[in-house]
């Protein structure tokens, strides 16, 4: 079978596992205090994670990864606690501490496959199948992050070649670059309205010496015109 029926454990020899399945979190709490090992497994390669999730026994599953329980843990079929899972605030728990939803056992199983075929609540399954979208858009919006993060290095490489075998453009591009970044720390040293002002009266200042410039050529040019007439 691809999935585990977590009914054929109601009873097991090792106490924390039994609390576990159980419910019993003062009981759990107690022995994990004085030692106990929470990675402990039963037969089946379970451990105390796997049946607190499978129970529902949200509480549980905090405390034991508290004290150190390997989230990743899976059992001899390969299933993570995930995988038993059934109830939303454990789904919850477990997806928002790492655990990948689109994880699969060693038949190749994911969580939502094993959700459905044991027909867990309607909840539980639409949780896990909105995980998932969710994980297929990440994965989409990552793909396509490398390739133009790829895209981008091959330009970049290209302009530099192409500076390589045209010095002059390079040199022309590293006086651009020099002015520009002198500009912005003119800029930012005097302040921008300032440099407005300035660039301003800068402006006024030719355009009345353009004007003054053309004033006296053209009276020149009529008091020449004037004297030879």
């Amino acid at each position: 079978m691809s999935y585990v029926f977590i009914n054929d454990s109601s009873q097991t020899s090792v106490p924390l596992l039994q609390a576990c399945i159980d419910g019993d979190l003062s009981f759990a709490r107690r022995l994990l205090e004085t030692g106990c090992d929470p990675n402990i497994r039963d037969h089946r390669g379970r451990t105390g994670l796997h049946l607190a999730a499978a129970r529902g026994n949200v509480d549980i599953c905090r405390f034991l990864h508290k004290f150190g329980a390997d989230l990743l843990a899976t059992d001899y079929q390969g299933n993570t606690a995930l995988h038993l899972c059934g109830h939303v605030d454990t789904i919850q728990f477990l997806v928002s501490n790492g655990l990948k939803i689109d994880i699969c056992n060693h038949n190749g199983s994911t969580p939502l496959v094993l959700a459905k075929r044991r027909g867990v609540n309607k909840d539980a399954i639409r949780l896990l199948e909105g995980l998932e979208e969710q994980e297929v858009k990440g994965f989409n919006r990552g793909a396509h992050s490398k390739l133009e993060a790829m895209q981008i290095a091959e330009s970049e490489s290209a302009m530099e070649s192409h500076s390589l075998l045209n010095p002059n453009l390079q040199n022309s591009e590293g006086v651009l670059f020099s002015f520009r970044s002198t500009w912005q720390e003119f800029v930012e040293d005097l302040g921008f309205w300032r440099v407005l002002l300035l660039l301003v009266v800068i402006a006024l200042l030719s355009l009345g010496i353009a004007y003054y410039v053309i004033f006296q050529r053209t009276i020149n040019i009529l008091s020449f015109i004037l004297f030879v007439y």
